[in-house]
């Protein structure tokens, strides 16, 4: 198959298959006039590393999952430790977002968004925050 088939096939753009192969995660033949060759396993794999970076994996959780995946005497505790601790960072993330989703409906409800130049959101926003002030009296 030739990037344009596998990129079909694969769901992921050609650019995309293209920086995988130039950081290593993929490794398609080449023909004799250089044009990459892509076999039936590559496919897989790209369908996997697809999947997995949707799922929000980083290329390097992707490139240990290939690798473990790719490992018949590999150990699921190995896998479930990358996942856990991906899953721990997805759950730190939503509670930040959360966190920043109060503030701003908060100030939102404050402002009174008419012709007055007094806004909550903008008082907010100039504050100093506590980790500056805190840096701030050190020095």
């Amino acid at each position: 198959m030739n990037i344009g088939d596998v990129a079909r096939r694969s769901g992921l753009p050609a650019k995309t298959i293209r920086y995988y192969e130039d950081i290593g995660l993929i490794r398609p033949q080449r023909s004799e006039n250089g044009y990459r060759s892509f076999r039936e396993q590559d496919l897989h794999k790209l369908a996997f590393l697809g999947r997995a970076r949707a799922l929000g994996f980083t290329i390097e959780d992707c490139r240990t999952l290939v690798a473990l995946y790719e490992d018949e005497g590999r150990e699921s505790a190995q896998v479930k430790h990358i996942a856990m601790e991906h899953l721990r960072q997805i759950e730190d993330k939503i509670a930040q977002l959360q966190s920043m989703r109060s503030t701003l409906n908060t100030l939102v409800h404050a402002c009174a968004g008419d012709n007055r130049p007094d806004c909550p959101i903008l008082e907010d926003l100039a504050q100093t925050s506590p980790e500056a002030r805190s840096a701030e009296k050190q020095s």
